[in-house]
Parts: structure tokens; sequence; C-alpha cells
């Protein structure tokens, strides 16, 4: 008896001694870098796709706005079943969606087949951010630690943006030397080392109760037809605003149709999905929520809008393009572990915001004449804006969510912030409609400095984020359970 508890007392020990130590954070950094890599790398594919396939190059985009609007569904989809059926379970669950879409991509032969891959791709891969929060939020609590693990936050922050940044020119090296097929055979490998590593590192879920394991009682303890409701509104939305500055009529009824009865649904329920009656009472959630969608919105502007001006206006090659914003990638990546080790939530903010005004000035300056370097700088503005805006709104949305919602909360944090790339995109498209020029580089640039004067006070008049620390004990305001008083927000 005392031989076998011996490995227990230690594991116990090294838990209390490094809660968040590699073997639990690593897979969580894996699977959280899957999503991102996966929306860059297959920028440099979509030619070579075309070719092969002979189809336009812009009957492709479909394999990016796909990715982007299965994971702006999926992701509160995924924090929800991480909720109710332990986020173990549906981390590798969306493992095994990511390992199949990579092999229907890469046995593609038609463009069907490949946006069915991009599908499978976006769904499976929306399950890692939710769940590693979830999984965070309930090492936290088991090992009694009060403040956010800023370490462990900065570390799922940096995986994203680091991959987001250096997953075209990771494409670009792989179509170039094995074909545009291994941006989707590239999840094989990475996908299998997530399995291996969610399987043997991280904690099991609970056991399942069996008197509410039935696919019924699933079915309602998740608000399936919540989901579904929002699912249609959120396809249709993001398909009306991809339509943009055309208005499409179809998706917009389809959006008022699907809407109106989900909200009704919603506001009848004592545990919905989308929880409007808590998200309205929870201030701090959801100023979070619209920050980040503004901010993104700024720093997806620059990727893109700034990307299609250098090679049409200012006559640069589409590899000279990327090493020219290749530093706001790194910039950020860089930034992000520093700032999240001290839990900041207003300074961060503000910083964003600041930047962002400062780097749509330099945008609003920039020519077709004007020097490399000063396209750099610009790049280099925007990279502490997405830093800081990470970590602030990531910490932030750590402390203002109910426990309890983490999962769910934490899908709506990144579908928010895919609304803002998407939005991005449509400004992008009305502002370079006439072509990619000066001209429409200097309004793309106004539309930002008006963003981020809105994320600015936004943060300087949000009374939340002045005061100290949360009051984790009390938490957030829920539809089942909401305190008679409100958390504040950390130390700025």
């Amino acid at each position: 008896m005392r031989r076998g508890s011996e490995p227990t007392r230690v594991a116990r020990r090294a838990f209390a001694a490094e809660p968040f130590g590699r073997t639990f954070t690593t897979p969580l950094y894996v699977g959280s870098a899957l999503n991102p890599v996966n929306s860059s790398i297959i920028a440099t594919a979509l030619v070579p796709i075309a070719t092969e396939l002979h189809v336009a190059v812009g009957a492709t985009a479909v394999l990016v706005s796909s990715l982007y609007l299965a994971s702006a569904v999926a992701q509160p989809t995924a924090g929800k079943l991480a909720e109710v059926l332990g986020a173990r379970r549906v981390f590798l669950s969306g493992i095994v969606l990511v390992l199949l879409g990579g092999v229907v991509g890469g046995l593609g032969r038609n463009l069907a087949m490949l946006t069915a891959a991009r599908v499978l791709i976006g769904i499976g891969t929306s399950a890692a951010f939710p769940c590693a929060m979830v999984l965070i939020r309930r090492r936290a609590t088991e090992a009694g630690i009060d403040s956010p693990p800023g370490g462990v936050l900065g570390g799922i922050a940096i995986a994203g943006m680091a991959t987001s940044a250096v997953g075209p020119p990771i494409g670009g090296l792989l179509v170039g030397a094995a074909g545009w097929r291994w941006a989707f055979l590239i999840n094989l490998p990475v996908t299998a080392a997530a399995m291996a590593m969610a399987l043997h590192w991280l904690p099991k879920d609970p056991p399942l109760d069996r008197a509410h394991s039935s696919l019924r009682k699933i079915a309602d303890r998740i608000d399936l037809a919540g989901i579904l409701g929002f699912a249609v509104s959120m396809t249709a939305l993001v398909v009306f605003l991809m339509d943009l500055p055309r208005v499409a009529w179809i998706p917009l009824l389809v959006l008022a149709v699907a809407a109106v009865p989900t909200v009704a649904w919603e506001l009848r329920r004592a545990a919905p999905f989308f929880d409007f009656r808590g998200l309205a009472a929870n201030g701090a959630l959801a100023r979070t929520y619209l920050r980040q969608a503004l901010t993104l919105l700024g720093v997806y502007s620059v990727m893109y809008g700034m990307t299609q001006w250098m090679e049409a206006a200012h006559g640069l090659s589409t590899v000279a393009s990327g090493l020219l914003l290749l530093p706001m990638g790194a910039v950020s990546a860089l930034l992000s572990r520093p700032l999240s080790r001290r839990n900041l939530v207003r300074g961060p903010l503000v910083t964003a915001a600041v930047t962002m005004a400062l780097g749509s000035v330099g945008i609003m300056l920039l020519t077709s004449h004007s020097p490399a370097l000063a396209i750099v700088v610009v790049s280099l503005v925007f990279g502490i804006t997405s830093a800081a805006t990470t970590v602030g709104n990531q910490t932030a949305l750590y402390l203002a969510a109910p426990p309890d919602h983490i999962g769910t909360a934490s899908g709506l944090f990144r579908t928010f912030g895919y609304l803002g790339s998407i939005t991005s995109a449509v400004i992008g498209g009305i502002v370079f409609r006439d072509g990619a020029s000066d001209h429409g580089l200097h309004t793309l640039g106004l539309v930002l400095a008006t963003a981020g004067a809105a994320v600015l006070l936004l943060t300087v008049l949000d009374r939340r984020l002045m005061r100290g620390h949360t009051d984790r004990k009390a938490g957030a305001p829920t539809a089942s359970a909401r305190p008679a008083h409100t958390p504040t927000e950390p130390r700025s």
C-alpha cells in the first residue's frame, strides 16, 4: 500500500510546486497554434490550387472564408461542450477533426472537397482555445491560485500570434518545395504530436453523470436549439458582411428570421447558450468583446489592406510585402510574454488604443514613394497594438467571465475577433474598390483612426478597469446566479 501510494504523493508535490508545468501547458500551446497557422498558411497555396484545379483565383477565396465562418460558429460551441462534457474530451475530439480535415484536403480533387476540409479544420481547431481556458481555470482553482496565471495566458497568446506571423513563410516553403497539398497535410504530424501529448499529459475529465449523459439530456444541457439558432444567425451575418458593399438581401432575411426567435428562446432559458441577460449585466465582459473586435479590425486591416497596397501601388512583390510585415508578428510575440506576466489590463489596453491611433496616422502619411523603412515602422507600431490588446483583453476575459462559463465566454471572445477580421476584409474591399491606391490607403487609415479612438474611449472611460483586483469568490453575474455585487477589475 505504501509503495503504491508513493507515486501519488510525488505527483501531488509536483503539482503543488508547479501546477502549470510544461507537461500541462505544451499540448495547450500546440493546440492553440493550429487555428492561426491554418488561417495564414493557406494564403500561399491559393494560386497553385487555382492553377491545378482549373478554377479562377478569386474562387479559391472560399477556402479562407469557410475556415473563418466555421471558426466563428464553432468557438463558443466548443466552449459550451467543454463545460458540459469535459474540456479534455472536446480538445481531443477537435484534434481528430483537424486530422481528418488534413487527410481530406491532402487527397482533395476539387474545390468542394478542399472547402469541406477547411470547414473540418475550422471546427476542429476551434476547440483548442476555449478548452485551454477551461483547463487553465480549473487548474488554477485546484491549486488555490487567485490571480490569473499570466505566464500561461501569455503563452497561449504567443502560440496564436507567432504561428500566425510565420504561417505565410512556412506555407511558402512547403508549397514551393512539396506542392500545395502540404498546406493541408502539415496538419497530420502536428495533430499526431498534439494528440499524443494531450492523451499523456492533460488531466482526465471527471466521469460523466449517467443520469445526464443521454443524448436528450446532453442536448438540453448544452442548449442545442440555441446553438443551432446562433449558428444560422452567425452564418447569415458573416455572408452578409462578406458581400458588402453590395447588399445581399437573402442572408439579411435569413439573419432576421433566425435571430429573432433565437433571442426569444435564449431569454426564456435558465441556462442559455448565449446569455443575453448575463452579458448585459456583465458590462466588463461585453466591453472586452467590443474592444477585441475593434482592435483586431485594425490589426487585420494592416495585414491584408497594406499587403494589397504594397503590391499594387508600391510595386513590391508578394515575398517582399510579406517580409515587410513579418516584424509586426515578431514584435507582437516578443512583447506578449513580459506583458502577460504582470497581469495588467488597463495599461496594455490604453497602449493598444494609442498605438492603433498612431499607426493609423502613419498609414495616412504613407505614399507609393515612401521608403520600405517607413512601412516597417508602421507595421511595428501595429505589432505593439496586437500584443497589448491580446494580452490585456485575454486577462480581462479571464477575470470578467463567470468561472463556470469560461469556455463559452472564451469562444465568444474569439468569435468577436473573427468578426473584426472579417469586417477588415469588407472595409479593404470598399476602400480599394477602384484599385489599391494611396487615396484608398489614406481612407483606410482614417477608418482605423476612428476605431482606435473608440477603443481608447472604451478603455479610459471604463471605471471597472481603474479598480483593484477582481473579487474572484464572487465571480461574474450569470443567468442562473447573479450576485448582488459585481467583481472589480485588476490593477492597471
